[in-house]
């Protein structure tokens, strides 16, 4: 090979250590030493480990059996797998992009020239076999950036499959909570129904035996018609939240159903929380950071196209007209070559290109900081939720307990004749209101825990 065939390949390589570089992405920001909700709240087992399916702490076998069908039935993670799937082939598709393609080719052409002076035609035949090699120098860092670009767009997909899945988990979780709250919303109803069945039929004879006005039978009346409705519309709710959790399971409503239970879980116990592992295991604050990655990865690769690209290639084979002695010295041919291509003037297009880079590497940096804004005050608000439903619920039972002895004191009084109905209508209302509070307040308790489980039970995909 002679000195001037090498120059171009001597160039490359010293040009080779002048590789645009990309800037890196601003540090992660500092977190607080400790949340602000942690001091109202009390640690209940400090000493808790949860494990990745942090539902199996509420002890609920049909639960633990919804979320296992979850991950196989749910038909947003299976388009997010899908999306993983699709970022693994761009990233292979970068990283093969390195080296250099090789390709084979044969085949025959007959060919006829012009008519010679005796008006005959000259046919001929020709039969190649060839390969041939191209390879894209990386000078500059442009293809080695972009693997970096399609590595974290691989990881964070990765994440995001990671982040919907635990939503998911969440959301499902939280929909059981509250069927099975309507649940026993329903149960109090129905028994609330058939206490005021009682009272009606108790004021019907009062006013047939002459010591009740008509007044209180209507007063009665209304009193259960209008807990009859509350029972119907609380019969709906269950019915919506258990199509919700069949479409959430991937299944077709109206062939799904839950056995009824009047009893909510118990509260487990939640281990107290702090920043590191917070941002180490939410992997909505890992796709976030990716993202940021990969936007700033894109920098390298816009800027690199300010430098011209140098490409090598070569080719090899046997040209005949004869395939039995095709692969003959005489019938053989190569050539091997560079060529550099340097841009000139394209509009400002490549600074353009830069420029929308930069820009959206800014808004990728303020997604990331949001994310882990957005993390932190879920903690703080489940946190304050979970202290503070737990002082409701106390509260509330306390009421129930006090409204119960006053129904049936009033009760008492009303069949001694001492009060009127209104005084036994406002009565079980006030009843209904103090049970309904409680059953609502537990619900508030298991959906804080929920919360906060899922933020420790989460765990990072794997990297590539």
């Amino acid at each position: 090979m002679s000195k001037n065939a090498l120059a171009p390949l001597l160039l490359a390589l010293l040009l080779a250590g002048c590789a645009v570089t990309a800037p890196n992405p601003p540090a992660e920001p500092a977190p607080p030493a400790a949340f602000k909700g942690s001091a109202d709240w009390q640690r209940i087992a400090p000493d808790v480990v949860v494990p990745e399916a942090w539902w199996t702490l509420f002890k609920d076998p049909v639960l633990d059996g919804l979320q296992a069908d979850l991950v196989v039935g749910n038909q947003n993670l299976a388009a997010a797998l899908a999306q993983v799937a699709s970022a693994r082939a761009v990233l292979k598709a970068s990283s093969s992009a390195l080296w250099p393609t090789l390709s084979l080719g044969g085949g025959t052409t007959r060919s006829a020239s012009v008519a010679d002076d005796g008006g005959q035609r000259r046919v001929a035949t020709s039969n190649s076999l060839t390969a041939n090699a191209a390879w894209e120098l990386d000078l500059w860092g442009r293809l080695s950036t972009g693997i970096k670009a399609a590595g974290a767009s691989y990881q964070a997909s990765q994440a995001d499959l990671a982040a919907l899945r635990l939503s998911a988990q969440a959301t499902l979780t939280q929909s059981y909570f509250a069927l099975r709250t309507a649940e026993a919303q329903q149960a109090l109803l129905q028994r609330t129904v058939t206490a005021n069945e009682r009272a009606l039929e108790l004021t019907q004879a009062r006013y047939a035996s002459g010591v009740a006005a008509q007044t209180d039978v209507l007063q009665a009346r209304t009193q259960l018609r209008s807990v009859q409705s509350q029972l119907a519309d609380m019969r709906a709710q269950r019915a919506q939240l258990e199509h919700a959790i069949a479409a959430q399971l991937g299944k077709l409503p109206g062939q799904f159903q839950l056995a009824p239970s009047a009893s909510l879980p118990e509260l487990p116990p939640v281990p107290d929380l702090v920043p590191s592992t917070l941002l180490a295991q939410r992997p909505d604050i890992a796709a976030a950071r990716a993202r940021q990655v990969a936007a700033y990865a894109q920098i390298g690769i816009a800027d690199a196209a300010f430098f011209p690209s140098i490409d090598l290639s070569a080719s090899a084979g046997y040209r005949g007209a004869s395939w039995s002695n095709l692969v003959s010295a005489p019938n053989l041919l190569w050539s091997i070559g560079a060529a550099v291509a340097a841009p000139l003037f394209d509009g400002g297009q490549r600074r353009l290109a830069s420029d929308q880079a930069r820009a959206s590497a800014d808004a990728a940096t303020a997604n990331y900081r949001q994310a882990v804004l957005t993390a932190f005050q879920e903690v703080e608000d489940n946190l304050v939720e979970l202290a503070e439903s737990g002082a409701s619920l106390a509260l509330q039972r306390d009421a129930f307990e006090a409204a119960e002895r006053n129904l049936d004191i009033v009760l008492a009084q009303y069949r001694a004749g001492t009060v009127s109905y209104l005084n036994v209508s406002a009565a079980q209302a006030s009843l209904l209101s103090a049970e309904s509070s409680v059953l609502a307040s537990r619900n508030r308790q298991l959906v804080a825990a929920d919360l906060l489980l899922k933020n420790l039970g989460g765990r990072l995909p794997t990297r590539p």
